[in-house]
């Protein structure tokens, strides 16, 4: 049973969760399976590149934050997916073993037009790694069933 419906995604409403470690042989698990470029799975190479050391696969870090959005609160909610991303920002690396921290702000609601059942909640995304620099900005709408709508509890 959900416990936030879209009247609960108020505009300047803040979700935070962490930390979250990142696992180096996750990291590296997840490089060479999705992403095979040298700097996401081999120290040694990724030191002679502007890295500097052993990053993280972008699409990694989007698929971390999409679990710390799914325990902070879109697995509480009546989600109903979402209509896409509208943009992503890879700021720094993430490093193997980081402790990463989400800041999840609500810049937007509105009704849907043509569902009176859902709304929207447009969302901006920051991640932190362990030492408090933004390594990651994304931002996207959720789809939110509305409160008392069918199929949905009061």
């Amino acid at each position: 049973m959900p416990q936030l419906y879209w009247e609960d995604f108020t505009p300047g409403r803040v979700f935070e969760h962490g930390p979250h470690r990142v696992p180096r042989a996750e990291m590296i698990e997840f490089a060479a399976e999705f992403d095979p470029q040298p700097f996401h799975l081999d120290e040694e190479a990724a030191r002679a590149t502007m890295f500097g050391g052993l990053a993280a696969s972008g699409w990694y870090s989007c698929s971390v934050l999409m679990r710390m959005m799914a325990d902070a609160f879109v697995l509480d909610a009546a989600s109903m997916g979402a209509p896409g991303v509208e943009e992503v920002k890879w700021l720094a690396p993430i490093r193997p073993d980081d402790e990463l921290h989400m800041r999840a702000s609500v810049m937007e609601a509105r009704a849907s037009r043509s569902r009176p059942d859902m709304g929207f909640a447009r969302i901006r995304y920051e991640l932190f790694n362990g030492a408090g620099e933004l390594v990651m900005t994304l931002v996207s709408s959720l789809m939110i069933g509305r409160r008392g709508a069918a199929g949905g509890a009061a």
